[in-house]
C-alpha cells in the first residue's frame, strides 16, 4: 500500500471511530448535553481542518459534575477493594482490545504517529493494571503506645470527591495516570481534559462503563472554558482533591484557588530538563537517549530534554550525529505509514517554537538542521538541531515544547551540574556517563525529582513521578501515587 491510499484509510477509520462516539459530557452515569446546549469544534492539527463538535461546558454543568460525585462517594468508597481492582483490571483489558480505534482517535485529534498513540494507550492501560494491583495493598498500622497505656491504630481512607484536570499532550495515559488511583483509594471524580483533545478521554469514560464503574463515580466535563469551570468546582466545597498536570503558571492560580478550601493537591507542572553527556559517555547510546528524550511525543512533553550540555571534547561527534539521526526522521500525517514526527497541537504551539529558535539563531546560535516552520497545511515544524546556543536565549529558560534540540559545551562535572540546576523548574535529569561514582554525585547534586541516568525515558507506572521547585507537587504512580488519594487517620484506643 502507498503512503497516500494508506493516509485515506486510516483517515477513514478515524473520522468512523470519531462519529461512533459520544460528544456529549458525562455526568452522574449519563451521557447529557451541556446547560447551555454550547458546543465547540474539535481540530486535527495535521490538517487544521474540524473533526467534530463536542459539549462546551459551562460553570453550572461543573457543578452538576461534582455534586454527582460528591452523591456517588459514599457508596463507591464503600465497594471492596477487590471490586475496584476487578473494575481497573477490566477497563486494562477493554484498552487493549480497542488499541487500534483508541490509537486512530489519538492521534486525529492530537497529532502524534499511530505508532506512538498505540504505544500511549498501551502505557495508559498500565497504570490501570498497577493500581488495580495496588487497590488491595492499602495498608494502615497498629501498635501499642510508648506508655503501654494504650493501642495506636492508624486507618487510611478516600480523601474525597476529586478533580482531576488532564493535558492535551498525553490525553490518555495522563488521565489514567489520575483516574487509577483515584478508582483503586474509593474516591469519585470530576475529569477535565484539554479541550484540545476531549475525544480520547470521552472514550475512555465508555470503557470505564463497559468496565463495571459505578454511575457517577467519574464525571467528564468538556469544556473550553476551564477557567470558570474549575474555579466554580472549587468553590463548591464538594471537591477535596485537585490533580492538575499542565503549565506552571496555571498551577500556581490553582493552587491559590485550592488554599481556599484547604484542598488537598497535586501540581505536575512545566519542566526545564537538562541532558548531561560526559567525555567517557557512549556517544551512540547517548545520542539514542537523546532522540528519545527530546522527541517523544515530538518534544511535547514536560520531560522532554531542554537543555543538552556535552563536554567539550565530545561536543563536536554528539552534535553531528544527534543532527544526521533527527534530520533522518519521517515528517507528516500522523495517520500514514512511517511517519515518526507529527504535527504541533495548533498554531499557537508552531509559532511559539518558531520564536524561540529565531531568538537563539538572533543571538549567534547555529542551526545544524531544520530551523523553519514547514509549509503547507497543518502546524508542523521540522526536527531542529541548534549549536552555540547562548545563555541569553530565551529556550534556555523556556520551555520550548517542541522538536528542538539546543546543545551547549561544558568543561567540568561542577559547570554541568550548575548549568542544570539554574532553572526555576526541577522535574527531571538525564545524565550520561560510565563512571559510577561520577553518575551517583550527578544524579544527587541535580535539583530535580527524578533522574534518568543512560536512559532517555524515565515515565514507568510503578515509580514515582514528579518534580521539585516549580515543577510541582506530590508524585504520581507507584505507591506513593495513591497515597495521593488518601487520608490518614488515627484511632487511640484506651487498654484498661
Amino acid at each position: 500500500m502507498d503512503l497516500a491510499s494508506d493516509l485515506v484509510l486510516y483517515s477513514a477509520r478515524a473520522a468512523d471511530a470519531v462519529a461512533a462516539l459520544p460528544k456529549q459530557l458525562f455526568i452522574g452515569g449519563e451521557w447529557v448535553d451541556g446547560s447551555a446546549g454550547a458546543t465547540y469544534d474539535v481540530l486535527d492539527p495535521a490538517t487544521g481542518s474540524v473533526i467534530c463538535a463536542v459539549a462546551d461546558a459551562r460553570a453550572e454543568d461543573g457543578l452538576r459534575a461534582i455534586r454527582a460525585a460528591h452523591e456517588a462517594q459514599r457508596s463507591f468508597a464503600a465497594t471492596s477493594p477487590r471490586e475496584r481492582a476487578d473494575i481497573l483490571m477490566a477497563a486494562f483489558r477493554l484498552l487493549h482490545e480497542n488499541i487500534d480505534r483508541l490509537a486512530l482517535i489519538m492521534t486525529l485529534e492530537m497529532g502524534k504517529p499511530l505508532a506512538e498513540s498505540r504505544d500511549e494507550i498501551a502505557y495508559a492501560a498500565e497504570f490501570f493494571r498497577h493500581f488495580a494491583q495496588e487497590a488491595t495493598r492499602i495498608e494502615g498500622g497498629y501498635q501499642t503506645a510508648p506508655n503501654g497505656a494504650s493501642r495506636l491504630l492508624v486507618m487510611k481512607q478516600p480523601v474525597g470527591p476529586s478533580v482531576l484536570i488532564t493535558p492535551w499532550n498525553f490525553p490518555m495515559a495522563m488521565g489514567t495516570r489520575k483516574i487509577g488511583p483515584a478508582i483503586a483509594a474509593g474516591c469519585a471524580s470530576v475529569v477535565k481534559p484539554a479541550p484540545q483533545t476531549p475525544l480520547s478521554m470521552l472514550a475512555l469514560a465508555e470503557i470505564l462503563v463497559e468496565a463495571g464503574l459505578p454511575r457517577g463515580a467519574v464525571n467528564v466535563v468538556t469544556t473550553t472554558d476551564a477557567g470558570g469551570v474549575t474555579e466554580q468546582v472549587i468553590d463548591s466545597g464538594l471537591a477535596r482533591k485537585l490533580s492538575f498536570t499542565g503549565s506552571t503558571a496555571v498551577g500556581r492560580i490553582l493552587l491559590g484557588q485550592c488554599a481556599r478550601q484547604v484542598m488537598r493537591t497535586s501540581m505536575e507542572l512545566g519542566g526545564n530538563a537538562a541532558f548531561l553527556v560526559f567525555a567517557d559517555a557512549d556517544i551512540d547510546r547517548a545520542v539514542e537517549g537523546a532522540l528519545a528524550a527530546k522527541m517523544r511525543n515530538g518534544g511535547e512533553a514536560c520531560t522532554a530534554a531542554n537543555r543538552l550540555y556535552v563536554h567539550t571534547d565530545v561536543i563536536e561527534e554528539f552534535s553531528a550525529k544527534l543532527a544526521e539521526a533527527m534530520a533522518a526522521l519521517p515528517v507528516g500525517n500522523g495517520l500514514a505509514d512511517g511517519v515518526r514526527l507529527g504535527p504541533l497541537i495548533d498554531a499557537a504551539a508552531r509559532e511559539k517554537v518558531h520564536g524561540l529558535v529565531s531568538d537563539a539563531v538572533d543571538q549567534g546560535a547555529e542551526v545544524l538542521t531544520g530551523g523553519e516552520p514547514l509549509a503547507g497545511e497543518g502546524f508542523f515544524y521540522p526536527p531542529t538541531v541548534l549549536t552555540e546556543v547562548p545563555a541569553t536565549a530565551r529556550l534556555m529558560r523556556e520551555e520550548i515544547f517542541g522538536p528542538v534540540a539546543p546543545i551547549i559545551s561544558f568543561s567540568t562535572e561542577q559547570e554541568a551540574i550548575a548549568a542544570a540546576n539554574d532553572t526555576e523548574f526541577g522535574l527531571v535529569g538525564y545524565v550520561y556517563t560510565r563512571d559510577l561514582d561520577q553518575a551517583l554525585r550527578v544524579a544527587e547534586a541535580l535539583e530535580t525529582g527524578m533522574v534518568g541516568l543512560n536512559q532517555g525515558v524515565v515515565s514507568n507506572p510503578a515509580a514515582p513521578f514528579g518534580g521539585v521547585k516549580a515543577s510541582g507537587l506530590g508524585r504520581e504512580g507507584g505507591n506513593t501515587g495513591l497515597d495521593e488519594y488518601l487520608e490518614i487517620k488515627y484511632v487511640g484506643i484506651a487498654v484498661s
